[in-house]
């Protein structure tokens, strides 16, 4: 969350997209109601602070209903 560059209340992400695979820009609108804002930030990857020595794949968590999805190809 960002607070507004007007007033400095919180601001809410509407929309985003990444600009590279490290970098992402987002669509934030002031939830204060008297001014209402709208601006673009950009959230970038800045370093790892631990990186873990083994990633081990692991199946999708169930969803809402309970059960997993498929995944074919």
């Amino acid at each position: 969350m960002m607070h507004c560059p007007e007033c400095g209340q919180a601001a809410h992400t509407r929309s985003s997209n990444y600009i590279t695979n490290t970098t992402k820009e987002r669509y934030n609108q002031c939830t204060n109601i008297n001014c209402g804002c709208t601006f673009v930030s950009h959230e970038t990857f800045t370093r790892v602070i631990s990186k873990p020595h083994n990633v081990d794949p692991v199946p999708p968590h169930p969803q809402s209903g309970g059960q997993a999805s498929l995944v074919f190809g």
